[in-house]
């Protein structure tokens, strides 16, 4: 079973709320979203306290606007529901590793 949970529009801002969570924003017809994800659930065993969610843009894309999504994958970090960092595009694992240690 993946540690990865699948958020909507009303699970999202209990989700980011507190520590801190890295987003992936996808959906299932993007072809890069799906090389992310084998690389999201080999890093959900590193990272800590850390959490690691995806949010399906197709589902919610009043989310996505909310936070400015215009090409996907996009990963945002967030500490206590603020965003940190964000990058677009696949990202390899120790990149984000490192990103999510230098939020706590």
């Amino acid at each position: 079973m993946s540690a990865i949970q699948d958020l909507n529009a009303s699970t999202f801002n209990d989700a980011i709320q507190s520590g801190v969570t890295l987003v992936d924003f996808w959906a299932p017809w993007c072809g890069p979203c799906r090389m992310q994800t084998p690389i999201l659930e080999e890093i959900v065993g590193k990272i800590g306290d850390a959490k690691i969610v995806k949010l399906n843009v197709d589902d919610a894309p009043s989310v996505a606007a909310e936070f400015g999504v215009q090409s996907i994958p996009t990963l945002i970090i967030f500490k206590n529901g603020e965003p940190v960092q964000q990058f677009v595009g696949v990202r390899q694992g120790p990149e984000l590793v490192a990103a999510l240690e230098a939020a706590k």
